[in-house]
């Protein structure tokens, strides 16, 4: 792997050959595999065998894009896949999110985000009702979220609120990541306002924690004294 004779994608030999090839017991060919996973290295499918990733992408947190924008910079390729559209009830925290009252009717959206055919995170979006009837009308698979507000709704994103958590994979995400459910995830919380700091759109990004990490630069306020001299 590190020479490049296994490459992003290979399939790692059998159990059997590695522990003929190198002459050793059926345990530490396991524990050097799980050793491999640990370190984001390899992927183990079940009933499938064991693959080499691809390397970690690294993200920063500088500014509002979007996903196609993020993986376009970084030289991937992004894609989707829509899991499902429909209206729904909002909850307290998505009401919450949105400034509209408990139960009002919202519009989810829930897609698998690909980065070179690789699955990289489950997206579930929330829009105000008006605006996400229209929104789930469109090819959602081709055309970006962010994309279509600003281009085709006339709703300009000025800035968003972020929350980022570590979190265990649940089944419907494990299951369209196609994780092992507990499994480690980041869970990135974004509100996007519009113009007056309206909010238009909630969602809840759950990126594999074996695939991508974040990074952001943060400027040092001066401290309190050297700002009462000045």
């Amino acid at each position: 792997m590190a020479n490049g004779v296994l490459s992003a994608g290979s399939r790692l030999p059998p159990e059997d050959q590695l522990v003929e090839r190198y002459a050793v017991s059926r345990t530490t060919i396991r524990t050097a595999i799980q050793s491999l996973s640990a370190r984001g290295l390899v992927e183990i499918r079940r009933g499938k065998g064991t693959f080499v990733t691809q390397p970690a992408i690294t993200q920063e947190l500088t500014e509002l894009t979007g996903f196609v924008e993020d993986m376009q910079a970084l030289g991937r390729e992004p894609s989707a896949r829509v899991l499902d559209r429909r209206l729904v009830a909002a909850s307290e925290t998505v009401a919450r999110q949105l400034s509209l009252p408990r139960g009002a009717p919202v519009a989810r959206i829930q897609r698998v985000r690909l980065a070179d055919g690789i699955p990289l995170s489950f997206d579930e979006t929330y829009l105000p009702q008006e605006l996400g009837e229209k929104i789930m009308t469109d090819d959602l698979e081709n055309q970006p979220i962010f994309s279509l507000l600003e281009q085709k709704y006339a709703t300009p994103l000025i800035e968003a609120e972020y929350r980022l958590a570590a979190v265990a994979s649940h089944g419907t995400v494990a299951r369209a990541l196609g994780m092992e459910a507990g499994s480690p995830i980041f869970l990135i919380e974004r509100t996007s306002f519009s113009a007056h700091r309206r909010p238009v759109d909630y969602e809840r990004l759950y990126y594999r924690g074996d695939h991508i990490r974040f990074v952001t630069r943060l400027a040092r306020r001066a401290p309190l004294g050297a700002r009462a001299l000045g």
